[in-house]
């Protein structure tokens, strides 16, 4: 995983803390504001949303902006 590109998951533990450091933002399947996907995101200043039905379809490579603060992820067609 490349520094500040956008970690999709289906859900989060504390093995994928590791990857966090890296992301730019995360996107989780699963989860809610007290999930370990939103307090990990928070600790590490990156916007995080969660509970996105279908995020793990998005193709590697697609551009997308994730703003965690309305709880949108935008798909950017190419």
């Amino acid at each position: 995983m490349e520094a500040g590109s956008v970690l999709i998951i289906p859900y989060s533990d504390v093995g994928w803390t590791p990857l966090f450091t890296k992301a730019g933002a995360i996107i989780a399947e699963s989860g809610g504001i007290l999930s370990h996907s939103s307090i990990i995101a928070r600790e590490y200043n990156i916007p995080a949303v969660v509970s996105v039905a279908g995020a793990c379809q998005i193709k590697d490579n697609t551009l997308v902006s994730v703003d965690g603060y309305l709880g949108e992820v935008l798909i950017h067609e190419p």
